[in-house]
């Protein structure tokens, strides 16, 4: 059951890469996988059910590579660079955006919960960024810092994988690398 579980999202994640949320269907999931629907409808009851287990399951992946991208960054400024190199390696790997940037640009036609599991996603970004930033900056200028790093590599990673150019996201990295103190 887990394989087919799996095998459930990892269709529905890449259909909502390449298509966007509202172009996913169940009927479309089980024609990929070669099962019935109704079989789709037993590990996931509702679309919004898949959709939020969609986003937790990449939520996880992602904090488990940030983990340990930074298991040994002491500095703030080895922290960020592993943050930077998790979405670099994050967009080698697949070739296509954020889940969670695709699902956020939907945000107004999501489902409530599915909508909660996007903005907890980017929340988490954010906190795990103001921990990670210099303890003697402010509060309000590690939260402002974190949400600009968080914008810049969503959007240097979007333009990346449109414009094809893997430099776009190297030069964003860079440059918010240079700007965190050690």
């Amino acid at each position: 059951m887990a394989g087919t579980k799996d095998a459930l999202l990892d269709a529905a994640e890449a259909g909502v890469r390449r298509n966007g949320y509202n172009a996913v269907s169940f009927r479309e999931l089980a024609d990929t996988l070669g099962i019935k629907s109704a079989s789709v409808h037993y590990h996931f009851r509702r679309k919004e059910d898949l959709g939020t287990a969609l986003v937790a399951r990449y939520a996880d992946g992602f904090f488990d590579a940030l983990a340990r991208e930074t298991a040994q960054a002491q500095s703030p400024r080895a922290k960020i660079s592993g943050y930077c190199a998790t979405y670099r390696a994050a967009l080698r790997a697949s070739d296509a955006m954020c889940l969670c940037g695709v699902l956020g640009a939907e945000i107004s036609s999501l489902p409530d919960a599915v909508a909660r599991s996007v903005d907890d996603f980017f929340q988490r970004n954010i906190a795990w960024l103001e921990a990670a930033l210099p303890r003697d900056w402010t509060a309000e200028k590690r939260r402002s810092q974190a949400v600009h790093i968080l914008a810049a590599m969503q959007g240097s990673m979007m333009l990346s994988h449109v414009m094809k150019d893997l430099e776009i996201l190297d030069r964003t990295a860079a440059e918010i690398i240079s700007g965190t103190a050690d």
